[in-house]
């Protein structure tokens, strides 16, 4: 299940706050937790899998470093289910192609194109709806200045 909350934003981005004049509710996905390397590899491992963690872990740590090398080279890599990556430059342009030259490149963006198993994760997902962060910490902040906390709910 995605839990997920809703906050107000502008609907013109970078604009300041006190100046906001359009905004509309948009919906934030909530995580209960974040999987680092470890805790995911004990995961996979749990799984049924034939390999341990820290198998996997060595696996999965050469996979980043051979996929950087690969980008770096230029190469798009296919992991089958798991999507395409690629590089795609930022860039900033020039009045003529004789203009352009490496200095324009600013930035190097590694982009996944998500196979089909990750395009329609839509049509499988539930949703509960949660509070903001925020409020999550506006309500700790009343409880723990609170002496009761008879009728907070």
């Amino acid at each position: 299940m995605i839990k997920y909350s809703i906050v107000i934003k502008s609907t013109k981005p970078g604009t300041k706050k006190e100046l906001i004049q359009e905004t509309k509710a948009y919906g934030v996905a909530q995580a209960d937790e974040i999987l680092d390397l470890d805790k995911f590899c004990q995961h996979i491992a749990d799984h049924n899998s034939p390999f341990s963690k820290g198998t996997i872990k060595g696996i999965l740590t050469d996979a980043v470093s051979c996929l950087r090398e690969q980008m770096l080279a230029g190469n798009k890599v296919k992991l089958g289910d798991l999507g395409d990556f690629h590089v795609e430059l930022d860039t900033e342009g020039a009045v003529t192609t004789d203009d352009f030259s490496t200095n324009n490149i600013k930035d190097v963006n590694i982009r996944w194109t998500p196979s089909s198993k990750f395009k329609h994760l839509r049509q499988e997902a539930t949703f509960q709806l949660v509070p903001s962060r925020s409020a999550q910490a506006d309500a700790i902040e009343v409880v723990r200045n609170t002496d009761t906390i008879h009728g907070l709910e």
